[in-house]
């Protein structure tokens, strides 16, 4: 039982980055996450105000069978096909999680109280079925929480627009590089002005640009401990951090450009940074790094629960820890450059790195739900 004693001690830390500006989200889900109650308890004592999804974590959710079992069976009994069973407990989570956080999402208007699912990882590279399978999703989740992650690949960009322009709220997902962040603001700005030329009130769109953090820095970092030089030695664990922060000096230039401006005055909402992959991957680095030196309002930390509890015990919250950055972000990840090591080589593999992931991680789940029917005498076929 937790008492009143601890809830004020962890919730101290927590509270102070909300009350900077940063909206705290869960990055896990699970059927035992919410039928336990841990969800709402998280949204009660430690300031979640959102979740989010991708296909590891339903692959170890799933995957695990825990709390699948009764579904399973009746997906089981019904011959449904291995991917509408997959969709149909992915989507149940992501349901019940909406309810659980509707109350947050009624309170701030929309802006948080979200829910985040992707859609099928396989088709990163094909517009037209990305687009069909976000309008899929949204109708299947029904709650006007939800949003529907897009991967911010070429294929994805003109997705987004089309997404947006139906009126239908986007996580755009997989961003790693400066340039194509631009591009995702871009394709939001698009979608905006398409959903107001269909009548659509702009009040009611949200995003967030999922920007990675950590994978940058191991990447970096593995290439830096190769040179094996002073100078590379000391710049590991600054790339990630400098690449964010001028991600967030891209947000602020274009969301107070001509452009926006006349958006704004239809009431629409800032797509908000949201930084992705917090969870710290070197362990010799603070295991709050990427929550404590990113800090700025407008913005989402998505946290591994480890790492919401980590910031919770030990966190170290002392305002705006990005914007009087940009100078020496741009300093480090020049110093970086000189030292051989392409920016756009490493942002490239490790976008192409990210979807591979989700697409191995997507058919692990599939085998693994298809061997959970097969074994209650169906084929999954």
């Amino acid at each position: 039982m937790i008492t009143v004693t601890e809830v004020t001690a962890t919730a101290g830390t927590l509270k102070r980055l909300s009350d900077e500006g940063v909206s705290i989200w869960l990055d896990d889900l699970s059927r035992k996450r919410i039928e336990s109650g841990n969800l709402a308890e998280l949204v009660d004592t430690k300031n979640v105000v959102g979740v989010t999804t991708n296909p590891s974590i339903f692959q170890a959710a799933i995957g695990s069978g825990e709390g699948y079992e009764e579904q399973l069976a009746d997906l089981a009994v019904r011959k449904v096909t291995v991917e509408e069973a997959v969709r149909m407990m992915t989507t149940a989570d992501v349901r019940a999680a909406a309810d659980i956080l509707r109350p947050v999402y009624e309170a701030t208007g929309g802006r948080d109280g979200r829910v985040s699912i992707e859609v099928d990882p396989r088709l990163a590279h094909r517009t037209a079925a990305t687009i069909a399978e976000a309008k899929q999703l949204s109708w299947l989740v029904d709650r006007p929480n939800v949003m529907i992650k897009i991967p911010a690949t070429k294929a994805g960009l003109p997705a987004i627009t089309e997404v947006i322009g139906e009126g239908i709220s986007v996580n755009v997902t997989l961003i790693f590089s400066l340039e194509r962040y631009r591009e995702v603001m871009d394709a939001y700005l698009a979608g905006l002005e398409k959903a107001q030329a269909a009548g659509i009130d702009l009040a009611t769109i949200h995003s967030v640009a999922s920007f990675f953090v950590s994978r940058v820095d191991s990447e970096i970092d593995k290439r830096l401990t190769a040179l094996a030089t002073d100078e590379a030695l000391a710049l590991k664990g600054k790339a990630a951090l400098a690449n964010a922060r001028l991600a967030y000096e891209a947000y602020e230039e274009v969301f107070s450009g001509d452009r926006w401006t006349a958006l704004s005055g239809a009431k629409a909402n800032k797509q908000r940074p949201l930084w992705a992959s917090t969870g710290v991957k070197d362990p010799s680095y603070k295991d709050t790094l990427y929550v404590d030196e990113l800090v700025a309002p407008g913005t989402v930390n998505t946290m591994p629960e480890a790492t919401l509890n980590a910031t919770a015990d030990h966190g170290d919250i002392h305002g705006d820890t990005v914007t009087g950055g940009y100078a020496q972000a741009r300093a480090d990840l020049d110093a970086v450059e000189r030292l051989g090591i392409s920016y756009d080589t490493v942002v490239k593999q490790l976008e192409d790195e990210g979807v591979a992931k989700f697409e191995v991680a997507w058919q692990d789940l599939l085998g693994a739900v298809a061997k959970s029917l097969s074994g209650k005498g169906v084929d999954g076929e």
